[in-house]
């Protein structure tokens, strides 16, 4: 598996794989061809189908500044490989100097076809973790006695731990600032921010269940909403995602009085639950559904509370498997293309899930009968088992019945 970097990126929204990637995508095309004044790019299935409403085309021509970028939209080819399919083509006076089709497969993550990992933006050398199943990776801390994030400093070197602080930081800034701001968001759905109203509009009679619900969910809503208006949050383990960790982390931070080394700890634990997800499924919701991007980020989200309150390594399994397991089969119907709805409030949900996780694996993990592997593994197959209308093309569900005013 590759660095947690891969899972936790500090970037732009709205969308790790129709923004985050292309951008990167670009960017090292021009790296590679420094000659090149032009570029024409073909987007194909999720990024043509749903591009628009992301502001894939506005990311690239960007990207490609101050050279001339033309994009074209290709709805019809089908996507052998994976349905975030792009073309960019570089061109040095009206000549073409090469072609490279790349995927983004998800939380900004690119792989060019038929090249090398280096070439890919992926780390030069993709076996930084040996160990590639939950169930490896359980059985050597147990063997070592040692928790799953000293693992990660094992494999990673201390220098990670600075890198996950870093992390917290930025996903701290995102609350702060989508709590400070109202508004709408951008797009022609004229989405209410809503965020600062939960966070300041105490209940009645408001009791403390009552208010953790409110609390965290202002949370979510506060770093997803930053995310759809184009601000800087971490892919957790996407863009669309993003709310998830950071507001379950931040409400027991406060509640609890968890020190920033704490949270570190528990977002390389959390970490490494995306990354086995990333490597044996997918947290893609063009190629697996919304079940891949928000049932990930409960997985991680209680895998980083249960490291957090410091249980075993049972209950970090159960956790993460039971907040993945009441996610499958959850669909990617943005409306409209923009990720907003139903991705923001679903970014509430899943943190307040992430918590409900968490206290069941404090009292049944003995009685388990399901391991994360497997939960992986399922949610794998029903993700491809979905149909295509159901995997970020916003032809089915909500986006299929809503109609805009």
């Amino acid at each position: 598996m590759q660095s947690l970097r891969e899972i936790y990126k500090i970037g732009r929204g709205p969308s790790s794989s129709h923004t985050m990637g292309p951008e990167r995508a670009i960017k090292i095309v021009r790296e590679l061809y420094p000659q090149a004044n032009e570029f024409k790019v073909k987007l194909y299935g999720s990024l043509a189908s749903t591009g628009s409403g992301h502001g894939t085309d506005t990311v690239i021509i960007k990207t490609a500044e101050p050279h001339k970028c033309t994009v074209e939209w290709d709805e019809v080819s089908p996507c052998s490989v994976h349905p975030n399919t792009m073309d960019v083509t570089a061109l040095k006076d009206g000549k073409e100097l090469c072609t490279k089709r790349v995927y983004s497969v998800g939380g900004g993550t690119i792989v060019f076809d038929g090249e090398p990992a280096a070439l890919s933006g992926k780390d030069a050398d993709d076996a930084i973790y040996s160990l590639n199943s939950f169930t490896e990776i359980a059985e050597y801390c147990r063997v070592n006695n040692i928790r799953i994030w000293q693992y990660v400093g094992q494999c990673e070197g201390k220098e990670i731990f600075d890198y996950l602080s870093k992390v917290w930081d930025r996903m701290k800034q995102a609350v702060h600032e989508g709590l400070t701001t109202s508004g709408t968001l951008p797009g022609i759905l004229g989405t209410q921010r809503r965020a600062q109203t939960l966070y300041n509009q105490r209940h009645i009679d408001e009791s403390a269940q009552t208010r953790e619900n409110r609390l965290v969910c202002a949370y979510a809503f506060a770093a997803s909403e930053q995310n759809a208006s184009g601000g800087v949050i971490v892919t957790a383990p996407t863009c669309g995602a993003c709310g998830v960790v950071p507001s379950v982390l931040k409400y027991m931070q406060e509640l609890h009085g968890f020190s920033d080394m704490q949270i570190v700890r528990a977002l390389a634990t959390g970490g490494i639950i995306g990354n086995l997800i990333k490597k044996n499924a997918s947290i893609s919701g063009a190629e697996c559904g919304c079940q891949a991007e928000i049932g990930s980020a409960c997985s991680m989200a209680a895998a980083a509370l249960a490291e957090l309150f410091e249980m075993g390594l049972g209950q970090i399994e159960y956790a993460a498997e039971v907040a993945m397991e009441h996610h499958l089969g959850l669909t990617c119907d943005p409306i409209a293309g923009l990720v907003q709805i139903p991705c923001i409030e679903r970014n509430a949900v899943a943190a307040m899930r992430a918590i409900n996780a968490l206290s069941l694996a404090n009292f049944l993990a003995d009685s388990r009968k399901i391991s994360f592997d497997i939960i992986v593994k399922t949610m794998y197959n029903t993700g491809k088992d979905l149909l295509n209308n159901y995997r970020e093309t916003s032809s089915g569900g909500l986006a299929k019945y809503y109609e805009l005013k």
